[in-house]
């Protein structure tokens, strides 16, 4: 779907206000790079942004309003668009006119290509403004690829560098490198940069140069310490401390993951497969399948015990005056 809306962008086919959604910022930050290479062929772009968590909507309406100096049609990026999702009353920072935006919607500026990003999930579709937004606006989701498309897109990637990539490179890359397209794109790149006129990315260079994501090793960790590999948890541990990660962070990360166990566990056990437990959960393929044949997940007591014994590790890195590094480790040797 959205190959589809790149293509009509390429072919000069752009919509005067378009809404990007979703937490896969590589899809945002592309769109919003051939919106840019595709208006400057007009001649000079005036690029405006806008944060809507710190600047109001009229704003936004204003300056899609006013007609640009240097060309045909200026760009304006609006992110931040919280009030397109559901948000608790007096928690905002900046209280948004949505009325005067649905109003500007049925007649947008014709001189400027407007962007709205909404980095969330899920928007509230109650919401009488985000109804008009997706009833006016050329709408983009950016939501995370599927595991099998997920390696379509890596073999896309590698095949513009001139490069090819084995099977098990790839599998090593997504376990290592995590599913972040950004942080993939870079790290390919680099690789590639390092094969020099090599065509091939095999296993052990991926290995070699990969950049392991935080969570990625956090990953390993809490999966280490649950399989009672107490040494390697360790090891981990105070890798990630020279790293300068603070413990309550480290903490709270291992709490997601074994929740997010606990909830495969569950559902597994009522009957769902792998892809319906992320649907149902709302989290990326890939990170539901390393977890659905994982050993672990089959003592559901054992991890509620471990979510239980995090919490007393919460509340003593935050309450307790001694050494913060030592709570944590004394945790993973217990």
């Amino acid at each position: 779907m959205i190959s589809e809306k790149w293509m009509q962008i390429s072919n000069n086919k752009i919509s005067e206000v378009y809404l990007l959604y979703g937490t896969e910022s590589y899809f945002i930050e592309e769109t919003i790079k051939r919106l840019k290479k595709q208006l400057s062929e007009i001649g000079e772009l005036e690029i405006v942004h806008f944060d809507l968590e710190e600047k109001n909507i009229e704003e936004v309406i204003y300056e899609a309003d006013t007609v640009p100096f240097f060309s045909e049609r200026k760009l304006v990026v609006a992110k931040n668009a919280f009030f397109l999702k559901a948000t608790e009353k007096g928690k905002e920072k900046v209280v948004h006119d949505t009325g005067i935006l649905e109003q500007w919607l049925q007649n947008p500026s014709p001189t400027a290509v407007t962007v709205f990003i909404a980095p969330y999930e899920k928007l509230d579709e109650r919401k009488k403004v985000t109804k008009s937004m997706k009833q006016h606006a050329n709408v983009i989701e950016a939501s995370s690829l599927q595991v099998h498309d997920l390696k379509g897109w890596i073999l896309h990637e590698v095949s513009n560098l001139g490069k090819t990539i084995t099977e098990d490179a790839m599998d090593c890359l997504i376990e290592v490198g995590g599913t972040n397209l950004v942080h993939l794109q870079t790290e390919l790149l680099k690789i590639s940069t390092f094969l020099g006129e090599l065509d091939e990315i095999d296993v052990e260079t991926v290995r070699l140069l990969l950049v392991r994501t935080l969570e990625q090793d956090v990953f390993t960790l809490g999966n280490a310490y649950l399989s009672g590999n107490k040494s390697e948890a360790i090891e981990i541990y105070h890798d990630l401390l020279k790293r300068k990660e603070d413990p309550l962070k480290l903490n709270a990360l291992i709490v997601t993951q074994v929740r997010l166990m606990i909830q495969v566990s569950h559902l597994k056990k009522k009957g769902y497969h792998a892809q319906q437990i992320a649907n149902q959960l709302k989290v990326h393929p890939y990170r539901v399948k390393l977890l659905f044949d994982n050993p672990s997940i089959q003592n559901e007591k054992k991890l509620l015990s471990t979510l239980n014994d995090l919490a007393t590790v919460d509340l003593q890195l935050k309450t307790l005056n001694i050494n913060r590094d030592r709570i944590l480790e004394m945790f993973l040797m217990k």
